[in-house]
C-alpha cells in the first residue's frame, strides 16, 4: 500500500502561478527576479495557512533555476529544480525559530552563511516563526541580516509581525499576505476534487471554505477528513454532520416561530436541536450570525458581505424583507448578551431558553417603543411659537416734564422687535401661550432705569404688582431684618464661634484639621469680615478644605449672611534660638571620655576599634 500524502502537502504549489489568492505577492516577486532587483532580506507576514513558507520555497527554487522562464517562473526540469522538488538541495536552509530560538542557534546559522554555495547562485535561509526568537538572538542576527554576503538571501516568515523588533523590520522588504477568499478556496477545492475524482456539491465546498476562515491548509485538511468519512462522496448534509454545524434550515424555522410569537414551537425546535448534541453557545452564536446575515440582506450596498451557501441566498433575502431592522438589531443585542453570560450560567439549557423567550416576544417590545416615538412626535408638532405684540416706544419722563419734547421725539420709531419700557419696578402680566407670567423689562440704551415711564398698550389693563417686584421686596425685607438681628463681630464671640467649629471637627475625627485650626490666629478687620493668619501653605490648605461648612457655620452663628473672611500667610520669625539635636556616636564618645578618662585608657589597652 502506497504511503498516503495529505492534500496540503500533495497539492502544495510549485510555481508562483499556482499560489492561490496572493497575486499581489507573486507578481512582485516575479518582476523583481526578472529585473534583477532582488532584495537580500524578505519578511513574509500574514495569517496561518495562506502560503508564506510556500512562496519562500518557490522563490528559493526560482532564483537558482538554470533555465528560468521568460515570465520569471522556474522550469522544474533542470537539476537544481529537481533537487528542490525532492528536498535534496543544499542551497536552501530552513530553521524553525519556535524550537531554535537561542543565541547559539543564530550563531550557528551565521557561521554557515560564510560558506558560498557549491552549486547554484544563491543560498537561501528560511526562518519560520521568526517572532519566537529571543531578544538576544535578534541582536546577534542584526549585523548578518544588514550586510550579508552577495550570495545569501534571508526569508523570514511570521504570523505576528508586531512582536518583531523595529531594527529587524527596517532591514527587510516586507510582504503582507492576506486571507484567502471563500471563492478562491472553493475553486481550488473543486480543482482538487476533479483531480482526485471526488463527487462534491458546491454547497459543501462553500461550507468548508467558511469553516476554514481563509486558511487553505485547514480547508484541505477538512476536505481530507470528510472524504474519508463519506468514502469519496462530498454532500452538503454529511459535511454539516461531520463539521458539527447546525443546518440553516433550523434557524429559518426558529425565525418563523418568533415572528408568529409561537413560543411552543420555538422551544420544541430548540429541544430537538439539543437532543442532537449541539451545545447552547453554538446555537446562540449560529443564530446571531443568521440574524446578522438577514440584516445584511436588507441593504443592497452591503449585500456583498453575505457569505452563505448560494442555495440559501434567495431565502435569506425573502425572509429579511419581512422583518424590520429594529427587531434584527434588538435581537443581536439579546443574543450577544446571552452568549457573553453563557459561560457563567449554571443551567445552560435554561439560559438559552430564556434568550429564545425574549426573542419570541421581542416584537411587542419593539411595537411599544415605536408607539412611544409616535406620541412624542405628535407632542412636538403640537407646540406653537410664542406670540409677541408690537408695542410703541414711550416718551421719556424727563423730556416730557422739561417741555422740550418735540413731535419728532414723540413719533414712534421703527424697530426690529418689540421693546418694553417700564416705570420703576412695576411690570404688567400678559397672557402667553404658556400661561400667565411677567414680561421682562427692556431698558433703552443710554437711559437709566429710573427715567423710564409706563407705556400705552393696545390692551387696557390696570397696572398690578408683578412677581419680580414681590421677590425684590421680600429680599429687601429679609436683609433688613437680618441686619437688625445680626450679632456684632467681637474678638470674644469670634473665638467662641471658632471653638464651636473645632468641636465639630473633633466629633468628625478630623484630627489634622483640628490641629491646624487651633494654630490659626484671628484678626477682626471690620464689622462683617475678619482675617485668619496661618504660618504655612499646608495650614492654609487644611482651612480652605473646610471653607464651605465654615462660612455657613459662622454666618449662622452671627445671623449675618454678608460675613466673610480671608486667609493670610505669615511665616514665623526665627528668634535665633538653636534647637537641641541628638549627639552623634563620636560626640557621645568624646563627651564620655571627657567625663571618664579611664574609658579611653581601657580602649587603648584592649586595642579596640570603635565604629562611629
Amino acid at each position: 500500500m502506497d504511503n498516503f500524502i495529505v492534500s496540503a502537502r500533495k497539492y502544495r504549489p510549485q510555481t508562483f502561478n499556482t499560489v492561490v489568492g496572493q497575486a499581489h505577492i507573486t507578481t512582485t516577486l516575479k518582476n523583481a527576479i526578472k529585473n534583477k532587483q532582488l532584495a537580500h532580506a524578505f519578511l513574509f507576514c500574514g495569517p496561518r495557512g495562506v502560503g508564506k513558507t510556500t512562496c519562500a520555497r518557490i522563490l528559493a527554487k526560482t532564483i537558482n533555476c538554470e533555465n528560468m522562464q521568460a515570465d520569471g517562473e522556474a522550469c522544474n526540469i533542470c537539476n537544481s529544480c529537481k533537487s528542490f522538488n525532492d528536498g535534496a538541495s543544499l542551497n536552501i536552509h530552513e530553521l524553525d525559530a519556535a524550537s531554535n530560538n537561542s543565541v547559539d542557534d543564530i550563531r550557528t546559522l551565521t557561521e554557515q552563511v560564510r560558506f558560498s554555495p557549491q552549486a547554484g547562485r544563491y543560498k537561501v535561509y528560511i526562518i519560520d516563526e521568526v517572532h519566537m526568537l529571543s531578544s538576544s538572538a535578534f541582536n546577534a542576527f542584526l549585523k548578518t541580516l544588514e550586510e550579508p554576503p552577495p550570495y545569501a538571501i534571508f526569508i523570514l516568515a511570521t504570523t505576528e509581525k508586531h512582536k518583531i523588533l523595529p531594527t529587524i523590520l527596517s532591514r527587510c522588504q516586507i510582504f503582507d499576505f492576506k486571507r484567502i477568499t471563500n471563492n478562491d478556496t472553493v475553486d481550488h477545492l473543486q480543482e482538487i476534487c476533479d483531480k482526485e475524482k471526488i463527487t462534491s456539491d458546491k454547497a459543501a465546498l462553500q461550507v468548508i471554505a467558511q469553516k476554514s476562515e481563509g486558511c487553505m491548509r485547514d480547508a484541505l485538511s477538512i476536505l481530507d477528513k470528510i472524504v474519508s468519512f463519506t468514502n469519496g462522496e462530498l454532500s452538503y448534509q454529511n459535511t454539516l454532520e461531520h463539521l458539527n454545524i447546525l443546518d440553516a434550515d433550523y434557524y429559518f424555522k426558529l425565525m418563523e416561530a418568533m415572528q408568529a410569537q409561537d413560543l411552543g414551537s420555538a422551544l420544541l425546535l430548540y429541544d430537538d436541536i439539543n437532543r442532537k448534541g449541539f451545545e447552547g453557545d453554538l446555537v446562540l452564536n449560529g443564530f446571531a450570525e443568521f440574524v446578522r446575515n438577514l440584516l445584511v440582506c436588507r441593504d443592497e450596498k452591503i449585500a456583498g458581505l453575505l457569505e452563505v451557501v448560494e442555495s440559501f441566498k434567495d431565502r435569506y433575502v425573502a425572509t429579511a424583507q419581512k422583518i424590520s431592522p429594529a427587531w434584527l438589531i434588538s435581537a443581536l443585542n439579546v443574543l450577544n448578551e446571552a452568549e457573553i453570560n453563557y459561560k457563567g450560567a449554571r443551567n445552560k439549557k435554561l439560559h438559552v431558553e430564556l434568550a429564545l423567550i425574549k426573542l419570541t416576544y421581542l416584537s411587542q417590545a419593539v411595537e411599544l417603543v415605536n408607539e412611544a416615538g409616535v406620541v412624542k412626535k405628535k407632542r412636538t408638532d403640537a407646540a406653537k411659537p410664542v406670540a409677541f405684540k408690537n408695542i410703541r416706544p414711550a416718551v421719556l419722563k424727563d423730556e416730557a416734564l422739561a417741555g422740550n419734547a418735540s413731535p419728532a421725539a414723540n413719533k414712534p420709531q421703527p424697530s426690529d422687535g418689540a421693546k418694553l419700557i417700564i416705570e420703576s419696578n412695576v411690570v404688567e402680566e400678559e397672557e402667553t401661550p404658556y400661561g400667565r407670567g411677567s414680561v421682562k423689562p427692556v431698558i433703552p440704551s443710554g437711559k437709566p432705569a429710573r427715567d423710564a415711564i409706563a407705556i400705552e398698550t393696545p390692551v387696557t389693563a390696570t397696572p398690578t404688582l408683578g412677581a419680580l417686584s414681590k421677590i425684590r421686596k421680600q429680599i429687601v425685607q429679609k436683609q433688613t431684618q437680618a441686619n437688625h438681628t445680626a450679632k456684632s463681630l467681637t474678638a470674644e464671640n469670634l473665638q467662641e464661634a471658632w471653638s464651636r467649629y473645632i468641636d465639630k471637627l473633633v466629633e468628625q475625627k478630623n484630627h489634622s484639621a483640628v490641629t491646624n485650626f487651633k494654630l490659626a490666629q484671628l484678626k477682626i478687620m471690620d464689622n462683617s469680615s475678619f482675617e485668619i493668619v496661618v504660618e504655612s501653605n499646608i495650614q492654609q490648605k487644611f482651612i480652605e478644605q473646610e471653607r464651605g461648612t465654615l462660612i455657613e457655620h459662622l454666618q449662622s452663628f452671627y445671623n449675618n449672611r454678608s460675613l466673610s473672611y480671608a486667609i493670610q500667610i505669615e511665616e514665623a520669625i526665627d528668634n535665633g534660638a538653636q534647637q537641641e539635636r541628638p549627639l552623634t556616636s563620636r560626640e557621645q564618645y568624646l563627651k564620655m571620655i571627657e567625663q571618664y578618662p579611664l574609658v579611653k585608657e581601657l580602649k587603648e589597652r584592649l586595642k579596640l576599634e570603635l565604629d562611629y
